[in-house]
């Protein structure tokens, strides 16, 4: 049977969206008619430049920047390294190895872009401290004082946990950053990895008080290989990807204009119904989570969900005595698509680094779930995925 002859369920949003309609018609043109450079001084390279700068100017009202400030990249990941590497870069050409402010702190259950690029500082004479979150899924801010220092230089907590879908109180972390009497001669920068928050919830980089912020298309049902990095204009930044000097160098590489058309008009679309799809989505959310909860003892939230500090549309669950991948496999042959905590590396199932981080064990961590409700997810959807689920538990 395939995928045209029946009706999957999809509910692995935190991990793709499908594109919206109107985005790929507003990118049509730019893979076609109007093909120039956006760098080019002519016709074809006038009619690119306006479409992105446009594009810019969409995405820098939308998240409260000046179009300046924002960074075209290829995606998060790009986005977040560069946040990383190129603020962390400006000591290191400064002071050469480093001597003054050169501790970094991120939370202990970031995105492995964050994780990753922090922790490659550690070869350029960078210390690095990771804030542990506590049971309750969140960075508590007398946690992050005790390990800030007057060598921190930069703080990376994401906005929207990924995996358990806590809403980190961002402002208030980066208040308390800023307070900082810091060696670093900007003081203590904040950055935040936004990409699950964008579109789901309100974001606006001035109400958040960051001084960077990683974005992605692919998210709010727009293309792949886009992304946004927010630069506040007082932030120490080295390009990382050097060659003709694009986005006012911080960035070279000929600048994908059609995929920027596609992320403004998706956070535009994203936008209009943003509020309505808030409240659409965490009903469906806790109707689903009590349909879960009432199905089988062996079932439990990862986390308590508090809804003024939850994405609307992520639920975390786990299964005890059952692996998160023996699970998706069979909700998969049911015909819905799921994710879990756990990623299998070479042949052996490793626990998520979020719910070990959270404190949660071991055996507990391995049967994890994460249902992330999209614009394609109906109320209809809930007792067919209860019914597969209630399938699977009772022949495993």
């Amino acid at each position: 049977m395939t995928n045209l002859e029946y009706r999957r369920i999809y509910l692995d949003n935190a991990a793709t969206t499908p594109m919206m309609p109107g985005v790929l018609a507003a990118m049509e043109p730019y893979l076609t008619s109007d093909y120039g450079n956006a760098n080019a001084l002519y016709r074809e390279g006038v009619i690119a430049r306006q479409a992105l700068e446009g594009a810019r100017e969409t995405i820098a009202e939308a998240i409260g920047a000046s179009p300046t400030e924002v960074v075209f990249t290829s995606g998060g990941t790009e986005a977040d390294n560069a946040a990383i590497n190129g603020i962390t870069a400006v000591m290191r050409q400064k002071y050469g190895r480093i001597k003054a402010g050169n501790h970094l702190i991120c939370s202990a259950f970031e995105h492995h872009a964050v994780l990753e690029s922090i922790k490659s500082r550690k070869q350029d004479g960078f210390l690095v401290t990771q804030v542990k979150p506590r049971r309750d899924g969140f960075i508590h801010l007398q946690d992050l004082q005790a390990v800030l220092t007057e060598q921190t230089m930069l703080v990376s907590v994401m906005t929207a946990q990924n995996e358990i879908g806590t809403v980190q109180p961002v402002r208030e972390l980066a208040d308390l950053t800023h307070q900082v009497k810091s060696l670093n001669p900007t003081g203590v920068l904040f950055h935040t990895d936004a990409v699950q928050a964008l579109g789901k919830i309100p974001f606006n980089v001035r109400e958040a008080g960051v001084d960077a912020a990683s974005f992605s298309a692919h998210k709010i049902g727009g293309p792949k290989g886009i992304g946004a990095l927010y630069l506040c204009r007082q932030t120490p930044f080295i390009a990382q990807i050097r060659g003709g000097g694009q986005e006012l160098g911080r960035r070279s590489g000929t600048q994908n204009v059609a995929a920027a058309v596609g992320f403004a008009k998706a956070l535009e679309l994203t936008l209009e119904r943003q509020q309505h799809e808030m409240n659409r989505l965490a009903q469906l959310r806790d109707l689903l989570a009590a349909e879960l909860l009432s199905l089988d003892r062996r079932i439990s939230l990862s986390v308590p969900i508090d809804p003024t500090r939850h994405l609307p549309g992520l639920l975390a669950v786990t299964v005890q005595g059952l692996e998160s991948g023996t699970l998706i496999l069979h909700l998969d042959d049911a015909g819905i698509a799921v994710s879990g905590g756990s990623a299998c590396s070479t042949g052996s199932l490793q626990p998520s680094h979020v719910l070990t981080a959270i404190g949660m064990s071991r055996s507990l961590a391995l049967g994890a779930l994460r249902f992330s409700l999209g614009s394609a997810t109906t109320e209809a959807d809930i007792p067919i995925v209860k019914a597969a689920l209630a399938r699977i538990l009772n022949h495993g």
